[in-house]
C-alpha cells in the first residue's frame, strides 16, 4: 500500500507539473497574458473559500506573506478584489472578490475546460472520467475532515 500511495503522489506531482505547462501553452487567452496562474489562483482560492486575510490566503497558497501582499496589490489595482480592516481585529485586512475578479476567474475556468477536454478527448472515457472524479471528491473530504 505505501509503495501504490508514493507512486500516486508523484503521479499527481507530474500531472500537476505537465498539466499547468500544458494550459500554459495551449490556451490561447488574453486573460494568461495579463495575469499570472499564481494571481489566478488567488482569485480561485478567494472563490472557494469567500473572503480571507492576507496570511489565511498565504497559508492556503503556500507561500511568504510577502509574495500574496505583491499579487493581492496588483489584483487590487485592477479591480479584481477589494481589502478592508477585519471588524474583529483592525490590524487585519480582508480580502474579497470584486464581480470583475469573478468574471475573470470564469473566463480562466472556461478556457482551462476548453483545453483540457480537447486534450482528453478520444484519450479518457466517461468510466475512467467517474472514477477519477470520485477518488477526487474523497481526497478532499478527507482533507476537509482534516483542516487542511
Amino acid at each position: 500500500m505505501k509503495e501504490k500511495i508514493k507512486e500516486a503522489i508523484e503521479l499527481f506531482e507530474d500531472v500537476m507539473i505537465f498539466g499547468a505547462a500544458h494550459v500554459m501553452k495551449s490556451v490561447d487567452v488574453e486573460i494568461w497574458n495579463e495575469f499570472s496562474p499564481e494571481q489566478i489562483q488567488v482569485l480561485k482560492i478567494l472563490s472557494t473559500h469567500g473572503p480571507l486575510s492576507n496570511g489565511k490566503l498565504a497559508e492556503v497558497q503556500g507561500v511568504h506573506k510577502s509574495a500574496v501582499s505583491t499579487r493581492l496589490r496588483k489584483l487590487e489595482e485592477k479591480g479584481l478584489v477589494t481589502s478592508s480592516k477585519d471588524p474583529d481585529d483592525q490590524r487585519t485586512k480582508v480580502i474579497e472578490l470584486t464581480s470583475s475578479g469573478a468574471e475573470i476567474l470564469k473566463q480562466a475556468d472556461e478556457a482551462v475546460f476548453e483545453s483540457i477536454e480537447k486534450l482528453f478527448s478520444g484519450h479518457i472515457v466517461e468510466e475512467e472520467i467517474d472514477t477519477f472524479v470520485n477518488t477526487f471528491r474523497k481526497l478532499k473530504d478527507i482533507l476537509q475532515m482534516k483542516g487542511l
